[in-house]
């Protein structure tokens, strides 16, 4: 075998960052400036709390938590996740009346300690492995799925996560958002969108093999523009791109592109509609952009900020159970991967909640509400958006930008 290379740890390092960004296509929350559920009195929706214990002998389910490494290190995720757990288990009757027991693993978001995790799922004989946010799917789904293990997150960017068998994905992520933002172009009659993105492999590859194709059969063309990592004046990108006047453009990055690129559209006067990702709503980026972030439209799988039930019931439950754990970034996405689960396995009975009753389980439960995204159901059985047959529902939440606050969710499906 040919050892893993300093200049490819590298490699894998910057694509691992640039796919956990990504992820945040499928999170709606202004990162860790949102509102703070322990600072605050939360109303959980009626009937959240029936107090329904899980007793008995556990099920392990595995928890893969990107943290400790280098690039990327999300130790909220984490304990959003445990906070779930404790939630179900002494509310929900954990799964089929028996409490859960995590089995956790810490990997760095390199190939070596996310194969040895994926291992240790396999060694420690979970029911099922729950991944928060993650760039190391081509890793690790092949060694869970093929010990017959179900591979569980809110959402994917992989191939191997989104095509796997028994890879199961309750919302569409990034190639979901861009399917809402090609049908909203189209809706909006506009002919030609321009893409400014970071230039990664995860962000330019999706929008250039999901995106282009995605407008195209709506009938607008879509130009992708690549701005370096680190670029801190994207002025000469961003003005290349609207020689052609398009009527939309998209902002795809983390924090540092997205800053650049929404003070470049102010700067030129850009008049384009415009849509974007979660990430580029932290308050950093709204702080340092103001104005020209006014109007954008954002494309998410989750909303935990505007007043509905399931954004009540995710700020509730982390204020009781993980009261000291940020809420924003990528934490409503692991809360969504966790009890995602205990929702598709209400069906598990009895002493059985072996791999194969969980897959069963997951595979026959239709129009599970998704967690954190009031409006949005999953149906795991491989037709939300062929032929990303691991995605369980395609739908987006769509919010709009005003005086800095994410307002008016509309469910687009």
């Amino acid at each position: 075998m040919r050892p893993f290379s300093r200049q490819s740890a590298t490699r894998a390092a910057a694509a691992s960052v640039a796919v956990v960004a990504m992820t945040a296509l499928s999170a709606c929350s202004s990162d860790s400036d949102a509102a703070d559920p322990a600072s605050e009195s939360v109303t959980a929706p009626e009937g959240s709390y029936p107090g329904v214990s899980a007793s008995g002998e556990p099920v392990k389910i595995g928890l893969i938590n990107n943290e400790g490494g280098q690039a990327v290190s999300q130790p909220q995720n984490r304990e959003a996740a445990e906070a779930v757990v404790r939630y179900a288990n002494d509310n929900l009757g954990g799964i089929g009346g028996r409490p859960v027991e995590l089995v956790e693993c810490k990997q760095g978001e390199e190939p070596a300690s996310a194969r040895d995790c994926a291992n240790q799922m396999v060694e420690s004989g979970v029911s099922a492995a729950v991944i928060t946010t993650t760039g190391m799917g081509d890793v690790m789904v092949p060694i869970i799925t093929g010990a017959g293990i179900p591979y569980v997150a809110a959402s994917g960017q992989s191939m191997a996560e989104l095509t796997t068998e028994n890879s199961f994905l309750w919302t569409g992520g990034f190639p979901a958002s861009l399917s809402a933002m090609a049908a909203t172009a189209s809706d909006q009659e506009m002919k030609k969108v321009t893409a400014f993105t970071i230039n990664v492999p995860a962000a330019v590859s999706g929008l250039e093999q999901l995106g282009v194709p995605a407008f195209a059969a709506a009938g607008v063309d879509l130009e992708v523009v690549p701005i370096p990592m680190g670029t801190p004046d994207a002025t000469p990108q961003v003005s290349a791109g609207l020689a052609s006047n398009p009527e939309g453009v998209v902002v795809v990055g983390e924090e540092t592109a997205c800053t650049s690129i929404f003070k470049a559209l102010g700067t030129l006067g850009a008049t384009a509609e415009k849509f974007t990702n979660a990430s580029c709503t932290a308050q950093s980026v709204i702080d340092a952009v103001g104005s020209a972030m006014e109007g954008a439209q954002v494309f998410a799988a989750t909303d935990t900020t505007t007043d509905n039930p399931e954004a009540n019931l995710f700020q509730s439950v982390m204020q009781k159970y993980a009261p000291n754990t940020e809420t924003g970034g990528q934490t409503p996405v692991a809360y969504q991967g966790m009890l995602g689960l205990f929702r598709a396995t209400e069906s598990v009975e009895g002493t059985d909640t072996s791999p194969a009753a969980i897959i069963s389980a997951i595979a026959s439960a239709v129009d599970v509400p998704t967690p954190a995204a009031e409006g949005l159901a999953f149906t795991c059985n491989q037709s939300a958006l062929p032929p990303l047959t691991s995605i369980c529902n395609k739908g987006s939440i769509i919010l709009t930008i005003e005086d800095g606050q994410m307002t008016d969710p509309r469910v687009v499906n």
